[in-house]
């Protein structure tokens, strides 16, 4: 079944809405989605949104907070404009009733690490990307001229001569092969963090919208740097949830197991950028032989902390833990992926009519380390960006014929393989290009990886697809990490444990080229 459509956009987070929402007032869209669209926004938990509104702050603090992160690897010129659009867009959604958490009718702006002024909006105590979710939700659900695709996987962007034409989509309920002719397709899909065995994302986190890019032509850039949460629950079964950093922005202290902060002999403080805390607990960890640490929050105000962090403070009590007066079980995760399909200032790719917005994408934002509650904003100032790109465009499209793709399937028998693979490359990437990598290991994982791709190669079928970018962002963030000889932000290597002025440029993997360096 073929239909046509203005814009096909994949996957419905925050950044995918918003696009959608934007984009729909005028042109007709598509939305795919691989759940429904009430279930694809439960994960969004936690967090919070950065923008320079407050009156002690200002666009060029919140600038300099970005580049002083990110490591020498941000492209200024994308955070001017993060940082410059941004409390427009959030301004926006404030006039449009977006319910900002407030004190004395003003908005309670949060402290998080890196940030030199607090400027972080929450919604709903932790839970601000969840609320924004569902308020852009509720934007999107007023729009006659979005069609959502539920329960639907789009295995394939079709392109000819470089030029991206529309989506191939499988109905996971019917069967039904779809194909979705555009004149643009919008990449909004997530990210990858839920590779790793121990993460804050939800497992279908895997990264497929950068393997539908890279398998389109796209650059993907940048996908050595994994940022890893400081504070995730530890649980002796593995389950674990985020500790929103805002706790350590009210003045929760980071303890060993013998009671005493242990920050201060690596010269650093709680509310030190996330690479930098996360590799002290990391370490700590390691010399202790210890399995955790510990995050101390009973010294902080109990209301406080059961009504700003009611979420973490209900989710805590399912393990025995009440914050307002145990010390919690804390230890890093792989939590958000700073590389992804690299687009220009317009959230264009190198692929015509192709664009990537949020997380799949790579801005420029994040550099080398992504600067906590940038990624929220991120969403709001690309996706806008995104839509008045592909506007300009709409009366240049191309009208040549539509190619479609080949039948895809999926086969019940196939699951129990995925899902052995999954957890075998999940433990693979954590132990081997985890917080701390080396030649040695990244090699070993590349071994490994390669003797699955033997094993596992691409059909069109749906768990042998889910499979296969399982490998892909695996051997990409690999490769990567093995190109990158030294140490920065939120990549470490022991055998290269400096920075290194030779590698301030970014790594770019296309299929068509070897894997470089980019200025």
């Amino acid at each position: 079944m073929e239909h046509e459509f203005d814009v096909v956009i994949i996957g419905a987070g925050l950044a995918g809405l918003y696009t959608g929402y934007k984009a729909g007032r005028e042109l007709k869209i598509a939305i795919i989605t691989k759940t429904t669209l009430e279930e694809s926004n439960s994960f969004w938990a936690q967090g919070g949104i950065a923008a320079a509104l407050s009156e002690d702050d200002s666009p060029e603090l919140h600038y300099n907070d970005t580049l002083i992160a990110g490591r020498d690897l941000c492209r200024p010129e994308s955070v001017r404009v993060l940082v410059e659009e941004g409390p427009k867009r959030v301004q926006e959604l404030i006039d449009l009733g977006m319910p900002f958490d407030k004190v004395d009718g003003e908005i309670a702006f949060g402290l998080e690490g890196g940030h030199s002024r607090r400027r972080i909006l929450h919604a709903g105590g932790g839970a601000t990307g969840k609320e924004l979710v569902n308020f852009t939700l509720g934007l999107v659900k007023t729009i006659p001229n979005i069609k959502v695709y539920e329960n639907c996987f789009a295995h394939k962007i079709i392109t000819e001569n470089s030029l991206c034409k529309g989506v191939a989509v499988y109905n996971n309920v019917n069967g039904e092969n779809i194909f979705l002719k555009a004149d643009s397709v919008v990449i909004a899909s997530g990210g990858a963090s839920a590779i790793y065995s121990r993460t804050t994302n939800p497992e279908s986190s895997t990264g497929e919208g950068v393997t539908l890019a890279f398998d389109a032509g796209a650059d993907i850039e940048s996908m050595e740097f994994v940022q890893f949460h400081p504070t995730a629950f530890y649980s002796p079964d593995g389950r674990t949830f985020l500790i929103s950093e805002a706790m350590r922005g009210e003045g929760a202290w980071l303890l060993d197991h013998t009671g005493n902060r242990f920050l201060e002999k690596y010269g650093i403080t709680e509310v030190s950028p996330r690479d930098i805390v996360s590799k002290a607990i990391f370490t700590e960890i390691a010399n202790s032989k210890e399995k955790f640490v510990y995050l101390k929050t009973d010294h902080i105000n109990h209301d406080l902390l059961k009504t700003r962090f009611e979420k973490i403070y209900l989710e805590a009590l399912n393990f025995g833990i009440d914050i307002t007066k145990d010390l919690i079980p804390i230890a890093p995760a792989a939590h958000y992926s700073i590389g992804g399909v690299k687009t220009n200032l317009n959230a264009e790719t190198n692929v015509e009519n192709l664009y990537a917005v949020g997380e799949a994408s790579s801005t420029g934002i994040h550099g080398a380390n992504r600067l906590a509650s940038n990624s929220l904003l991120e969403c709001l100032v690309f996706g806008n960006r995104a839509v008045e790109s592909i506007l300009k465009k709409r009366n240049l499209s191309n009208e040549n014929e539509f190619f479609g793709a080949n039948k895809f399937a999926l086969n019940k028998e196939n699951e129990k393989s995925y899902l052995l693979l999954k957890n075998n490359i999940a433990e693979l990437i954590w132990k081997y290009a985890g917080i701390v990598r080396s030649k040695e290991s990244l090699a070993v994982l590349l071994d490994e990886l390669n003797d699955l791709s033997f094993i596992n190669k691409y059909t069109e079928e749906y768990f042998s697809f889910k499979s296969y970018s399982l490998i892909m962002n695996a051997k990409m963030t690999a490769e990567a990490a093995l190109y990158r000889e030294e140490s920065r932000g939120a990549h470490y290597r022991t055998d290269f444990s400096n920075e290194s002025d030779a590698f301030k440029k970014t790594i770019i993997q296309n299929k068509n080229n070897k894997i470089k360096f980019e200025k």
